[in-house]
């Protein structure tokens, strides 16, 4: 059984939820969603908060790229 992520790790990880997206966005959010929880798994200590942040950004911006796309 895995160990339980830090609560503020935890809390980071509720970011990457997609399943409130539409299907094409779902597309786009899901592989920031599966990086986030590999990268919560197999790394530790104060870092792994910062990356996540990052990630999260990053999802963030693709998410808003597609959006803006569908509308076009």
């Amino acid at each position: 059984m895995a160990a339980q992520p830090h609560p503020a790790v935890a809390r980071l990880l509720d970011n990457f939820r997609y399943d409130h997206l539409p299907a094409l966005l779902q597309d786009v959010s899901r592989p920031f969603h599966d990086l986030a929880h590999r990268l919560a798994e197999t790394v530790t200590g104060p870092e792994v908060t910062r990356a996540l942040e990052r990630l999260w950004d990053a999802k963030n911006w693709a998410v808003l790229a597609a959006s803006n796309e569908e509308q076009v």
